[in-house]
């Protein structure tokens, strides 16, 4: 399953460096010019720094109700790392 949003922000590289530093911890991590990529057992997620955006995916073999939640679980930490509530609407594709 496959999905993907985007966070209007200006601070995009900052979140998107705070959370790849907060899991790297946890999880075997991959960082490009481009991107972070957060690599968990059953998921990839990959946060995109843009100018005025963070874009967010996540690549997983989970269920659709896995995946939900592991969307929540991201949002969770990026409105922590970011110290604000992003509101989101996920794309999901099978």
């Amino acid at each position: 399953m496959y999905s993907q949003t985007q966070l209007a922000t200006d601070e995009a590289a900052r979140i998107a460096k705070r959370l790849y530093n907060h899991w790297k911890h946890k999880f075997e991590v991959a960082e490009t010019e481009q991107n972070f990529q957060i690599l968990m057992p059953t998921a990839t997620v990959t946060l995109t720094p843009q100018s005025t955006a963070l874009d967010v995916s996540i690549d997983s073999q989970l269920e659709t109700a896995e995946q939900t939640r592991l969307e929540g679980v991201v949002l969770e930490h990026l409105n922590r790392m970011a110290q604000q509530e992003f509101q989101v609407t996920w794309q999901q594709q099978a």
